[in-house]
C-alpha cells in the first residue's frame, strides 16, 4: 500500500521557505517531451539543423525545463493537495543536452483571505546561470 502524506498548509508555510528539485536533461528526455507537445521543432531534435543556429547544437525545449516546476509543486512546497492557479516565467539561457537544471522556489508573500501562496521561481544551470525566473501561486492543500 502507497502512504501518501499532504503537503503542508497555508497556515504551516512561512515566508522564506524554500524548495527545489534538480534533473539533467538528457537526449531521450527531449525526444519523449517532443512527442508529447508535438513539438518536433528541429532545433530540438536535428543536429545538422541545429550547428546552422545561432546555439551551434539541440536545445532542450522551453517547456520541458519549465515542466520540472511541477515536482517541486506537488511534491515539495507546498506538496500533495496543491492546485497552481498562474505561474509566468521569463527564458533566460537556452538548456542544453546534458545540462543539470534546478528548480527552486520560495515563497514570498501569503494572501491570507484567499489562503494563496506567492513564490518566486528560478531555473539555473549546473554552471549557476539563470536558465529562467518567473513566479507562480498557488493553493495549498487545506
Amino acid at each position: 500500500m502507497i502512504m501518501y502524506v499532504k503537503g503542508k498548509t497555508f497556515n504551516e508555510i512561512q515566508i522564506g521557505d524554500s524548495a527545489s528539485f534538480s534533473k539533467t536533461i538528457t537526449e531521450t528526455d527531449v525526444y519523449l517531451f517532443a512527442g508529447i507537445s508535438g513539438d518536433f521543432n528541429p532545433l530540438h531534435v536535428n543536429e545538422e539543423y541545429a550547428k546552422a543556429s545561432p546555439f551551434k547544437t539541440r536545445i532542450a525545449h522551453g517547456g520541458l525545463a519549465a515542466s520540472l516546476l511541477a515536482n517541486v509543486l506537488g511534491m515539495k512546497l507546498p506538496g500533495l493537495g496543491t492546485v497552481a492557479l498562474e505561474v509566468t516565467q521569463k527564458f533566460r539561457n537556452p538548456v542544453y543536452f546534458g545540462d543539470t537544471v534546478t528548480v527552486t522556489v520560495t515563497v514570498t508573500k501569503k494572501i491570507e483571505r484567499m489562503k494563496i501562496i506567492e513564490m518566486g521561481i528560478l531555473w539555473s544551470n549546473q554552471r549557476n546561470e539563470t536558465v529562467s525566473k518567473g513566479s507562480c501561486r498557488v493553493l495549498p492543500p487545506t
